[in-house]
This record gives C-alpha cells, sequence and structure tokens, in this order.
C-alpha cells in the first residue's frame, strides 16, 4: 500500500543507526565499556591518542558484526578495511574516527516488520565497524565544556539504510524491529537512554515523481516517542518552507523534547567533507568461512523464524506470533504458559492483553512479571474447564499479581469466585425467572433479542454472577424454544 501524500508531497526517510556492541572491552583497546563510571576513568592510552600508542582489533566486536549480518541476511565480507574519518571535536582526541568507508563489514540485508497488518521491508545499505568519540558535557560549568572520554573508542555498529520509508510511523516501526533484533541476538543492550542504540533519521520530502528532496539529519533520537514527534515537526517545517517558496540547506539538526522542535547544529557534510584515508596501522580484517559458521552455530531462533514456529506449532494469527516474539522473554512466557494450559490461543490473549497492560502501565519489563507463566497457565485452564467466569479469572490475575495469593485454587477458593455449573442448581435460578417475567418470554418468542439477554441478566442477577454463562444460555434456550 502506498504511503498517503501529506499536502501533496511524498516523504523519504532513510536511518543511520549506532548500535553500541555489548563487549567488555573497547574496539580497539583494552578499556573497559562498563557504563555509570566517573569521568576520564575508563579512557586508556590509546582512547587519548597517546603518543605510541596503537589499536589493536576486538575479535569480540568483529563476532558481534558478524552475528548482525547473519540475522539481516547480509553479505559477510570476507576481507574489510578501516578508515580515518578526520573531523575536529574537543572529544575526538586522534583528530579521526577509526570507521569504514569503502569496504564494510557486513554489507546488505534487511529489516521487515507490520506496520499495522501491512508488512513493510526496509532494504540496508551496510553495517560499518567504527570507534565512537568522546562526550562533550555543556550544561554541567558555567561558560565551559567538560570532555568525558570514557565513551572514546566504544565499540559500534552503524546501520545504515535505503530511503525506503514514507511516514514518521513506519521508520518508528523499522528503529523498534532492529532494536528487536539486536538485543535478541545479544550483540547490543538496546539502552536508548544510555545511548547504545542512538537514531539519526535523514528525511526529506518531494512532489511525486521527482528528484529525492534535500535531506536534513536529525540526530541522535533517543526513545521511539520523541523519534516519531521529531520526524513529524522535520516533515512539516520542510513543506512548509517549499510551500512558501523558500529553500534550505543539507543539514544536521537536533530535536528539542521540550519545544518539540527540530533546530540546525550545522551544515551537513558529504564524504568528501571528512577526508578518508585507509587506516596505515589495522591490517584488512580477514573473516574466514569458518569463523562465520562458528558464529551462526551460536545464533539463538530469530524472531522471524519463531513467529513462523508459533503459527505452524499453535495454530496462532500471525499478528499474535509477531507480537509474542518482540523478545526472547516474552515468547518463552507464552510458550510456559500455553505448555501449561494447552489453550494456546488463549493463553496468546492473555499475555498480549493482561500480562501487556501490566508492564506498560508499571513500565516494567518481562524480567519483572509478578505472575508466572505457570500461574497464568493454571489461570487459564480453569477458565476452560468452567471453574471460573473470565471476570473472575480477572479478579485471581489482580491477586497474584499484588501478591495476595500464590495458588491459582487457593486464590478462587479464599474469594469465593467457582462458578456455578450444577445442572440442577441452575434449573432451579432459571425455572423462578421465567415464572417471573412472563413479559420478556413473550417478546423473545416475537423474535426480539434483546428480552433473551434480559433473562439472561436475571438469571445473572440471582445466582450472584456465579453461574456458567454459556450454561445459562444453553439452558435457557432449551426450556424457551
Amino acid at each position: 500500500m502506498t504511503a498517503p501524500l501529506i499536502h501533496g508531497y511524498e516523504v523519504v526517510i532513510g536511518f543511520e543507526t549506532h548500535a553500541q556492541l555489548a563487549t567488555h572491552t573497547k574496539i580497539f583497546s583494552r578499556a573497559s565499556t562498563a557504563f555509570g563510571a566517573e569521568p576520564n576513568t575508563q579512557a586508556s592510552a590509546g582512547c587519548l591518542a597517546l603518543p605510541g600508542t596503537l589499536p589493536v582489533m576486538n575479535r569480540e566486536a568483529v563476532t558481534c558484526a558478524i552475528k548482525l549480518g547473519l540475522a539481516l541476511g547480509s553479505r559477510i565480507a570476507p576481507r574489510s578495511q578501516f578508515d580515518r574519518k578526520h573531523y575536529f571535536y574537543p572529544d575526538l582526541p586522534h583528530g579521526y574516527q577509526i570507521s569504514q568507508l569503502d569496504i564494510p563489514v557486513v554489507q546488505g540485508g534487511e529489516v521487515s516488520f507490520y506496520l499495522g497488518e501491512e508488512k513493510k521491508t526496509v532494504r540496508l545499505v551496510r553495517a560499518h565497524l567504527e570507534a565512537d568519540a568522546g562526550k562533550s558535557i555543556h550544561d554541567e560549568f558555567p561558560s565551559e565544556t567538560g570532555i568525558d572520554l570514557n565513551r572514546a573508542g566504544m565499540p559500534l555498529l552503524e546501520i545504515v539504510t535505503e530511503p525506503d520509508m514514507r511516514s514518521s510511523a513506519e521508520a518508528v516501526a523499522y528503529a523498534k524491529a532492529l532494536h528487536q533484533i539486536v538485543t535478541w541476538i545479544g550483540v547490543c543492550d538496546g539502552n536508548m537512554q544510555e545511548g547504545s542504540f542512538r537514531c539519526d533519521a535523514n528525511v526529506s520530502v518531494r512532489k511525486p515523481g521527482q528528484p529525492l528532496g534535500t535531506r536534513r539529519e536529525i540526530k541522535n533520537l533517543n526513545s521511539f516517542r520523541n523519534m516519531q514527534i521529531a520526524i513529524d515537526y522535520e516533515i512539516r517545517w520542510q513543506i512548509e518552507q517549499l510551500e512558501d517558496g523558500l529553500s534550505f540547506a543539507q543539514a544536521t539538526v537536533l530535536f528539542d523534547p521540550d519545544t518539540g522542535e527540530t533546530r540546525a547544529m550545522r551544515t551537513k557534510e558529504d564524504a568528501a567533507d571528512y577526508r578518508y584515508t585507509p587506516d596505515p596501522d589495522l591490517p584488512p580484517l580477514v573473516i574466514a568461512p569458518e569463523w562465520i559458521e562458528q558464529v551462526k552455530a551460536t545464533l539463538p531462533e530469530l524472531p522471524s523464524a519463531m513467529a513462523a514456529r508459533l503459527v505452524e506449532q499453535y495454530g496462532l494469527p500471525e499478528y499474535d506470533a509477531t507480537t509474542l516474539t518482540q523478545s526472547q522473554a516474552m515468547a518463552a512466557y507464552f510458550e510456559a504458559a500455553a505448555a501449561a494450559c494447552g489453550q494456546p490461543k488463549l493463553a496468546s490473549n492473555w499475555v498480549m492483553g493482561e500480562i501487556s497492560r501490566r508492564l506498560n502501565a508499571e513500565e516494567i519489563g518481562m524480567d519483572a512479571v509478578q505472575v508466572s507463566s505457570a500461574q497464568l497457565g493454571q489461570l487459564i485452564a480453569r477458565i476452560s474447564d468452567g471453574t471460573i467466569s473470565n471476570n473472575a479469572a480477572k479478579q485471581v490475575f489482580e491477586a497474584l499479581w499484588s501478591g495476595e495469593g500464590t495458588e491459582v485454587d487457593a486464590v478462587i477458593e479464599a474469594k469465593g469466585l467457582k462458578q456455578m455449573n450444577d445442572t440442577g442448581a441452575l434449573e432451579a435460578i432459571i425455572d423462578e425467572v421465567l415464572a417471573n417475567n412472563a413479559a420478556n418470554i413473550e417478546q423473545y418468542k416475537a423474535g426480539k433479542d434483546k428480552a433473551f439477554n434480559a433473562l439472561v441478566g436475571q438469571v445473572m442477577k440471582a445466582s450472584k454472577g456465579k453461574a456458567n454463562p454459556a450454561q445459562v444460555n444453553a439452558l435457557l434456550k432449551a426450556k424457551l424454544d
């Protein structure tokens, strides 16, 4: 489906994502990558660019690159090279960043995801290894800038897409899908607040059929919510400029979450401005086929493959399977609950419903779920065998979550939530209701369905909500028809 035009303009978006690799040491030195240390306490002589220091490649970082390439269906270059990207910032001691330009380690690939019920695929250009810069701190010292080099030399994979996205919603869905993959395979912790997963969105607009418009790059978007707000603002701003007959330059812009606006930081450089040169201190990176096979053997079942299996094995809708595989923890929780109750679709509904609702409300992850998969499975089993109703099950769930009880059956008993399933007792209640509601009976026999619902309501009221609704419906119909 073609994305709708905005005031007659087509939106074009590409992404550059910096994923900080989950290694113990930096990409070219043995300095620690642990987050939160005192400023400049995790900067080695190499990070500081002291004379005589040389970079040494971190094998663990290369393994991460291979993993990601395999997960994305990319080509792993058997031989890639490192280059120096020159620019001069106070937080870049060398005066250049070690990166990859002409021959990156990961080439091509794609990321597929769902936008609503529509499947989308974004093509990847490359993913290359590079060393991060340090951090400039502008708000802690009056009239001065502080420099923290703890981040200098952190191992990054920069993942670059083709300009395939046509809306902010599609861009956010892509970013979430990529975030899911890098965390799933364990190459990045995905912590956006700590800067482990940083997204830059290249946004431009054009009239249909025209060449690509002037793009502006929104840097360092650190949440999916801010990502969508920033892209939407940038789209509106660019269209307003063009509609007013104004032009604008290719630029790097920052998003201000307080105002919801983007503002230009600097004119956007092209590759030539960085004066790339091959790094003379690093030999080519050679990856043997045997190394790739070794890494492939360690990969977990990937989200797309697991989603397909959930559809095949459990008969789930594709939407359910895609939702459940947003994280390994959620997928594992679902499978354990489904095994415990033998009702996979009901287990899926509860995980996507009540479980997800509580996680979102309390802003916690699957590791903090207060109802175990075994408890959920037992709860679903009690719904399936008619012991409790769906409404009663929600009360049991709340009790388990809040720690009022640990055993499903004990909570049901303590709260008096067991359904009335005794046919004789139900028939006695139904007979009494029918004897007192002649008007509703006449209306039902005259074809008015609402009259039947009214009778069901009377039976449920008389049973204090404990009657099994399905059984009530069946018995009532048998007596009335």
